[in-house]
C-alpha cells in the first residue's frame, strides 16, 4: 500500500485513483475496489479507469458518521 502523503483535505487531488483511496482510508486495495463495486462511494469512469472525486470521498466519510 502506498504511503498517504496528504495531511489535509485541501491537499487532495481533485480526482483520486482507487489506490490513492485505499491509502487515504488506510484499507487494502481489495477493500477499496469493494467500495467501488458496491457503489458505497461514487465514482466516475474515464474509459476503463475508475476515479473518485475528493467530494465523493468527503460524502462517503460524512455518511459514515451518521
Amino acid at each position: 500500500m502506498a504511503e498517504n502523503r496528504f495531511a489535509v483535505y485541501e491537499e487532495l487531488p481533485l480526482v483520486l485513483t482507487v489506490e490513492q483511496l485505499a491509502s487515504i482510508l488506510n484499507i487494502g486495495r481489495n477493500a477499496a475496489y469493494e467500495l467501488v463495486r458496491t457503489q458505497r462511494i461514487e465514482t466516475i469512469r474515464v474509459g476503463k479507469q475508475i476515479r473518485i472525486t475528493r467530494e465523493a470521498l468527503w460524502d462517503f466519510l460524512k455518511i459514515g458518521r451518521n
